[in-house]
């Protein structure tokens, strides 16, 4: 599919089309859907027991299926920290107070330890991006934005990145500029390096979302509160060099009731607007030029869906969720999905596209 992508536009409009994603994933035995992180709490107990369940979308001609425990292949109990289209999920637990990492393919159940990283940093975003698939090279990036030796479990996953408050943000203030430590770690050496700090100013605000791959790096959604604006944050993986871009001059400012995300959108950087009010969404997309360019503007008129917009599943399908339920929705068709996780809360949703060949995860 990749190399059919690079023939002609033509061509790689036609491979995001949810239809021909159907077919491939006939024809190829490709799996595509989203990995859900879900949790079940039990009583008024803070506990509460993760588990991991896929959505299949292509696999079943469209009708979403829920396939529950999709990571029991690991030798304990996950959370899911990041994946990428290739089909890699990166889980993290918890031992004697420490996180462990693991780096995993599901479809053919293969897994590796990551080493762990500094101890001393807390790490409240962590982002995978891949670089080459023959041979097989990945990097994850951490951002810590403090350096106290130790953090509670549930001080931890307060501050993973949820949907829900989108203008809550994780934020600690170190003088006019805020460090954010950095660590990469490479497939390559299989070892964490630390990188050059993130110097952002102490007004500056990660949107609580998981940090988009697209075009050979990653991005976050940034949030300036003196300048009452969006930024994009962008990490370069080859460069490991760090840039800021402008959103399209009409959502520079925008109302309280709209959401505003940052996508993967056919292989670009893309950015959704949803207007509550009008119920109208925008889809922009960066060009190579590095400029924005509307690619959509549809009306999503069964209201009594609308919740939090998540990511594109393909040119002409959302996916969305709420608390319990995700819904695939084609904007063609106008037609609505429901998959609920057993009764579980679902926490996070995660894009794969993957195929069933094995794959060298560590380098020998």
């Amino acid at each position: 599919m990749k190399k059919c992508r690079v023939l002609s536009k033509e061509c790689k409009d036609l491979t995001y089309e949810s239809s021909f994603m159907w077919l491939h994933s006939q024809r190829t035995s490709t799996m595509v859907g989203y990995l859900l992180q879900c949790s079940k709490n039990f009583g008024y107990s803070w506990r509460h027991r993760l588990s991991s369940n896929f959505v299949s979308i292509a696999n079943s001609g469209l009708e979403p299926k829920l396939i529950p425990k999709f990571l029991s292949f690991l030798p304990e109990p996950v959370q899911i920290v990041a994946t990428v289209n290739e089909g890699l999920v990166l889980c993290s637990t918890r031992l004697h107070g420490e996180n462990r990492f693991y780096i995993c393919k599901p479809s053919t159940q293969q897994w590796e330890f990551i080493p762990a990283p500094n101890p001393r940093f807390y790490r409240s975003k962590i982002s995978m991006l891949v670089l080459g698939s023959n041979p097989l090279r990945f990097k994850i990036v951490g951002l810590s934005d403090s350096i106290d030796d130790k953090h509670s479990e549930s001080d931890s996953e307060s501050d993973l990145d949820s949907e829900y408050s989108d203008k809550e943000v994780n934020h600690r203030v170190v003088s006019d500029e805020n460090l954010w430590h950095c660590e990469i770690f490479d497939s390559k050496s299989w070892e964490w390096k630390q990188s050059e700090d993130l110097k952002l100013t102490y007004r500056d605000f990660f949107r609580k979302r998981q940090g988009v791959s697209a075009c050979g790096g990653l991005h976050w959604l940034i949030f300036n509160k003196e300048q009452d604006k969006d930024i994009v944050l962008s990490f370069d993986g080859n460069k490991e060099e760090w840039t800021m871009a402008s959103l399209p001059n009409s959502l520079r400012r925008k109302e309280y009731w709209d959401q505003i995300a940052l996508v993967s959108c056919e292989g670009n950087l893309g950015l959704v607007n949803i207007d509550f009010k009008t119920k109208m969404v925008d889809v922009w997309v960066l060009n190579y030029e590095h400029i924005w360019i509307r690619k959509h503007t549809m009306n999503l008129i069964k209201e009594r869906y609308l919740t939090r917009f998540h990511s594109f599943y393909g040119a002409d399908t959302l996916l969305m969720k709420d608390m319990w339920s995700v819904y695939v929705y084609n904007f063609k068709t106008q037609k609505f999905d429901r998959v609920t996780a057993d009764n579980q809360d679902i926490d996070a949703a995660y894009f794969i596209q993957t195929d069933f060949e094995s794959v060298q995860l560590k380098p020998e």
